[in-house]
């Protein structure tokens, strides 16, 4: 691949026009986190059940709550026993597969023979999960709070080509919310960050995130210039 001077400054021409862009997305994400951060350092922190139902009642907006989350019926598989708020069922089956494999003998000649291997394939899940949760106090809905992540518990074969895997989430969890506190309830679909403490949950949604766009930004300019250089670029060279 041969680079001309004239597509080495029509690639200066690309940077430039991609580093103002970037200036221009850049200073809009910063204003949007400022905002945002503003938004956070004033929110309320709620660490008392009496103080949640009352910012709930009252309407008081946005605030980091922490507290324990739990089932308020736990459920289970009766074969793997215990109590959860989530768990998940994958039934898996031992399947025989067939595929072409093209080998050399020692003289350089190509064979193709047919390679059999087995594999664990999905074949079906389900799941099941509490109605009702209890946070801080407060009884709710279950898809009030997302409580991210299962975990495995176990897998149970059936026999030699089917086995059940279990995944799920524990009865209890401890963390932090945020989340807009108003009539009475908090949205649904609000995640609980697991074992983090309010001040720990600030300063991960206060962090900067500019410079992950600039990693991106700057990677997406490389690829234009080098697929600029790769391809025919002939009408450059036209008087």
């Amino acid at each position: 691949m041969e680079i001309t001077k004239r597509e080495i400054l029509a690639s200066i021409t690309i940077i430039a026009v991609m580093l103002i862009l970037g200036f221009t997305i850049a200073g809009r994400i910063d204003a949007w986190q400022i905002q945002k951060n503003q938004e956070y350092n004033t929110a309320l922190q709620i660490t008392d059940p009496d103080q949640f139902r009352y910012g709930m009642d009252t309407s008081v907006g946005h605030a980091f709550v922490y507290g324990t989350l739990e089932a308020v019926d736990p459920v289970t598989y009766p074969e793997i026993g215990g109590a959860y708020l989530y768990v998940e069922k994958e039934e898996e089956h031992y399947t025989r597969h067939e595929r072409e494999v093209t080998e050399k003998d020692s003289q350089g000649k190509e064979h193709t023979r047919i390679e059999v291997y087995w594999t664990w394939d999905l074949y079906k899940s389900e799941s099941i999960h509490s109605q009702r949760i209890r946070f801080l106090g407060m009884e709710m809905d279950y898809k009030k709070i997302v409580r991210p992540c299962t975990a495995y518990i176990d897998t149970i074969k059936e026999s030699r080509k089917v086995r059940f895997n279990y995944y799920g989430k524990p009865v209890k969890s401890v963390g932090t919310i945020y989340a807009d506190l108003r009539d009475g309830e908090i949205p649904d679909g609000t995640v609980l960050r697991v074992n983090t403490g309010i001040e720990e949950a600030l300063k991960e949604v206060t962090m900067s995130i500019t410079w992950i766009f600039w990693v991106v930004w700057i990677i997406l300019t490389c690829a234009i210039v080098y697929l600029f250089y790769y391809a025919d670029n002939d009408w450059l060279n036209r008087n």
